[in-house]
């Protein structure tokens, strides 16, 4: 199994998944020798392969590729970090067509994509991207497919966490009620993905939304469940949603006005940012929910271990000293 992305939240998880299933993971990394020092990052990727790959280089991932044997399942978790165009397209489009173009080229027998629920409503430029590469993924007659959209990971609904811990108010926007999600555990997720290049399973060539096994989650649930389980009284503050708005066109005025980049940039993450305070990231159908683990559960236990530090996870995300 050969795992693209496989640094990143999901893919490391993929990687472990890989391993304990008794694959032999061939993780791919921008710099094996920079990973390799990096002990907590190990950790995770323990039991797999590093090989050095420029994923947005196709002679890179060929010359990888073509040397390490049938391929019979390979698992695309390659996600742009920012969600802005110039990244989006060199990564969740460009990067994720040169691993399906090198996989066919190789004979690869199975091609997993994590993609996103989000897709589903596409007014973002990562969301045009991800979808451009869906369908040359379709379209592909090499190799089976299947594309997993996950509503949310637990972790992009955990930023707060350090904030409540120190006595600070839990921010939503709107009343708290806008949106509802049911998001999924990393270590689920991850199983679902590896799995889905057995046949038996019938997830080749489909389209699958999937979500966690929790009922539908406010905002504002998930903010009372936080103050649950590290044990203080709710403290919540409402933020109205036409301050999305007022930044996001001050941005894009002043970006079409001077010609940046940098604040075209901004505004885009403007966008991303309202996006997920106004759009349902939530699977209804049984057959769309996957998974034990409940987010409480998973809120009880970073209350007393801590979570690994992700600026880019939200907005409101704090690093615990």
């Amino acid at each position: 199994m050969v795992v693209a992305g496989a640094t990143g939240y999901i893919g490391k998880s993929v990687v472990q998944e890989g391993v304990r299933q008794g694959y032999n993971v061939i993780s791919l990394v921008r710099d094996k020798e920079k990973t390799s020092s990096n002990s907590a990052l190990m950790s995770k990727l323990s039991g797999s392969t590093l090989v050095t790959c420029d994923a947005t280089s196709l002679p890179s991932l060929n010359s990888v590729l073509s040397t390490i044997g049938p391929i019979d399942n390979a698992v695309c978790c390659l996600a742009s970090r920012s969600g802005i165009k110039s990244d989006a397209y060199l990564v969740d489009y460009q990067a994720s067509s040169n691993f399906l173009k090198s996989c066919s080229e190789n004979k690869a027998r199975h091609f997993t994509l994590l993609s996103a629920f989000c897709v589903k409503n596409p007014w973002l430029q990562f969301q045009q991207a991800k979808l451009a590469f869906e369908s040359e993924l379709q379209a592909c007659d090499k190799l089976t497919w299947s594309i997993v959209r996950p509503t949310a990971f637990f972790k992009s609904v955990s930023g707060q966490l350090e904030v409540v811990q120190s006595g600070a108010p839990f921010v939503m926007f709107g009343d708290g009620e806008v949106t509802r999600c049911n998001p999924i555990s990393e270590r689920e997720l991850a199983e679902y993905l590896v799995e889905c290049g057995e046949n038996d399973k019938g997830r080749m060539g489909r389209i699958i939304n999937l979500g966690g096994p929790d009922e539908p989650l406010t905002m504002k649930r998930q903010g009372e469940m936080l103050f649950e389980a590290v044990g203080k009284e709710p403290f919540m503050v409402y933020a109205p949603l036409w301050l999305f708005d007022v930044i996001i066109n001050s941005l894009q005025w002043m970006a079409d006005k001077s010609g940046s980049q940098a604040l075209e940039d901004a505004a885009e993450t403007g966008r991303i940012g309202k996006y997920y305070a106004v759009e349902d990231m939530l699977t209804t159908e049984p057959d769309e929910k996957y998974g034990e683990v409940t987010l409480m559960e998973h809120y009880r236990k970073i209350a007393v271990e801590g979570q690994e530090y992700d600026p880019y996870t939200t907005m409101l995300a704090g690093k615990k000293e």
